[in-house]
């Protein structure tokens, strides 16, 4: 579990430039300046931009690693199609963290070699032409990708617990494959729309970042593409969530089932004609736990930018005009909300890394030290009364 769910690393968003209002030579615009608009974003230092960066990279490596190791294992097992899709989204973060952080790094280097025009004004450092429309596609298609695999992983789990016998019948790993494939070329193909100029990307506030246009003026394409985006996405956590709450019903049924057999009878087959502590059952809790904190990661990193998006666009549908003051409060809002998003693809990492069985386990057992001796002190006083009841007769 957008995330990604992440759209960029934070380092995209931590090279913005202070807006200095307080030196403009004009009176009249100072003290408009200083009334009609909030205080400025101050970033971040460009050495927690590469830190930033650094951490997201090595996180996606990290866990990349873990999971080729998980698929040699399973691959022959249930599990294998659900790792594709991690591996998918795993690799996707990679991206997603490197390649638009690559394109805000040299944003942040180029400014100092820029000249500014007059002080307080927004400055000439803002991308403009090809550099622009490359950089905007990479933000909407590394946004878009997480949550769409994110929500084809909840269908799989989905499937897999609640119609095993369908699942075995139709999810393998080639067929995991060609989904990835259409999902990537959807996500590719509304991100390459606007470079053949069906809708546009145009820099966002404040200068350091393209992306559609949700601001000011909008035609036709480029509303319907800028609803599309934010639909999507609020669509694949819609079915993320939905899912994943048939899924996690679904196994809480089959433990209660299953214990209630148990205590009528000595055998108690669970679902899948195994006991709860199967193998198999382990796998499918270990998996939905994994996918259900991604998916809250993915909820709460994108629903505020997906979320203002449309809200942005449906008030200029419905033909309405805000103030200055408003227009910039909306373009801080629809800023606070890509940082949150950002963050999505160095936490789908550690979800992943975090939430394993083995890992698990030794929490468990640092958390109830004494849970392993106590078995054993039951066992070996059981054996004592049986020997002493052999030594009777």
């Amino acid at each position: 579990m957008a995330t990604v769910s992440a759209l960029s690393s934070p380092s995209v968003l931590y090279h913005l430039p202070e807006l200095n209002f307080s030196s403009c030579p004009c009176p009249s615009i100072q003290t408009l300046n200083a009334t009609t608009l909030p205080p400025p974003i101050n970033p971040p230092s460009f050495g927690l931009s590469c830190f930033t960066m650094t951490l997201g990279g090595l996180s996606n490596l990290s866990a990349l690693g873990i999971l080729a190791k998980s698929y040699v294992r399973f691959r022959q097992r249930a599990k294998a199609p659900f790792l594709l899709l991690v591996g998918a989204l795993l690799l996707t973060d990679l991206a997603g963290n490197l390649i638009p952080g690559a394109f805000a790094l040299h944003l942040h280097l180029g400014r100092s070699r820029r000249h500014r025009v007059a002080a307080g004004m927004r400055d000439t450092t803002e991308p403009a032409g090809m550099f622009c429309q490359l950089f905007g596609a990479s933000l909407v298609f590394f946004g878009l990708c997480p949550l769409l695999l994110g929500s084809a992983m909840a269908v799989e789990r989905c499937m897999g617990i609640t119609q095993p016998l369908l699942h075995s019948a139709l999810i393998t790993v080639a067929h995991m494959r060609l989904v990835v494939l259409l999902l990537s070329s959807l996500a590719l193909l509304l991100a390459g729309l606007p470079l053949v100029d069906v809708g546009s990307y145009t820099t966002q506030f404040p200068g350091t970042w393209c992306f559609l246009t949700v601001h000011g003026p909008l035609s036709m394409a480029d509303a319907s593409l800028a609803l599309t985006f934010s639909g999507l996405g609020l669509t694949a956590l819609s079915l993320s969530l939905i899912c994943n709450t048939l899924s996690g019903l679904a196994l809480l049924q089959a433990r209660l089932s299953s214990q209630g057999i148990r205590t009528n009878t000595t055998a108690a087959p669970g679902r899948y004609g195994r006991t709860s502590s199967s193998p198999l059952r382990s796998l499918d809790v270990e998996m939905m736990a994994q996918l259900t904190m991604i998916t809250m990661v993915s909820c709460v990193c994108w629903s505020p930018f997906l979320i203002s998006i449309s809200l942005l666009v449906g008030q200029f549908c419905r033909g309405g005009r805000g103030s200055s003051h408003t227009v910039h409060q909306s373009e801080r809002l629809v800023l606070l909300g890509l940082r949150m998003a950002t963050w999505n693809q160095i936490l789908d990492p550690w979800v992943y890394i975090l939430l394993r069985r083995a890992v698990l386990r030794r929490v468990f057992r640092i958390l109830q030290p004494d849970s392993r001796s106590t078995p054993t002190q039951s066992s070996s006083c059981t054996t004592a009364s049986r020997r002493q009841g052999i030594g009777l007769h």
